[in-house]
């Protein structure tokens, strides 16, 4: 039997949607809490992948011994993350199009520190970007020392827990495919950084709807990565993954809280 989470979903508004990587205070976010079904994907006789569900666990071992680490995030998780990718995908190139982003389930604030963000897990159901946002963001980040032209590209989250299991607040995917259009409400998703000046991009949160398959992988280890797509250029495969954090009413009082990074990469298949 599937177990029975609340997820944040957006309710009806008036205004345009608008959540704050810092102060989420200031957010502009009408919420409609669901109880709704979330699969245990570790009891699936058939493991979801990219191909069909757009999501994935891998089994990885990374040679970095503090994931609160910017330079090892830089040097050693940054390139083993790439090769990650091109393994899974069959890109011809990869490419980070964001900092590192340390995630705690008791981090209130949003604090960038030696190219690493530290940020609170979003607990609302909701896609990192939209496809509009996807486009540009592919366009700029593409690699100018190839002549050959861009036939495909794909935006990938890479998410691993790295707080010994189980977390208080893991993170649930959607089935791209039990997803509708009209599903998708697109929001400006702005940058807080205190001391920096703001700026936004266009991300997508969710309206409920009962067809939504869900699923979580329980009590996650550091030695496992979820990877979903936000977007692919190519609308014949899955694309477009909502997820959100949600708080396990089943995990034990004081544990250790939930902590996270994520990296999100842009894979490119060229022209032949």
């Amino acid at each position: 039997m599937p177990d029975a989470f609340s997820l944040n979903y957006i309710g009806p508004m008036s205004d345009r949607p608008r959540y704050h990587a810092d102060n989420g205070s200031r957010d502009v976010l009408t919420l409609d809490p669901r109880t709704v079904e979330v699969e245990n994907a570790r009891l699936r006789a058939q493991p979801h992948s990219l191909a069909q569900e757009g999501f994935t666990l891998v089994a990885h071992q990374s040679a970095v011994a503090d994931f609160r680490d910017p330079e090892a995030l830089a040097t050693v998780y940054r390139s083993e993350m790439q090769q990650l990718l091109l393994e899974l995908t069959g890109a011809d190139e990869v490419v980070f199009s964001a900092l590192p982003v340390c995630r705690s389930a008791r981090g209130a604030r949003l604090t960038v520190a030696k190219q690493l963000y530290s940020s609170r897990p979003g607990e609302f159901v909701h896609v990192d970007i939209s496809a509009a946002t996807a486009i540009a963001l592919a366009k700029r980040c593409e690699p100018k020392h190839r002549s050959e032209g861009v036939r495909r590209f794909a935006h990938y989250n890479i998410w691993r827990a790295f707080s010994p299991p189980p977390q208080d607040v893991p993170l649930a995917v959607c089935d791209s495919r039990s997803v509708s259009p009209s599903d998708l409400v697109e929001a400006d998703a702005v940058m807080d950084i205190p001391g920096k000046r703001e700026y936004s991009y266009v991300g997508l949160v969710i309206r409920y709807n009962p067809r939504h398959r869900w699923s979580w992988f329980a009590h996650m280890n550091r030695d496992e990565i979820l990877i979903f797509k936000a977007h692919d250029s190519d609308t014949s495969r899955p694309n477009q993954v909502p997820h959100t954090a949600f708080h396990d009413p089943t995990c034990p009082a004081g544990h250790a809280p939930r902590a996270s990074i994520e990296m999100r990469g842009i894979a490119y298949w060229y022209e032949r």
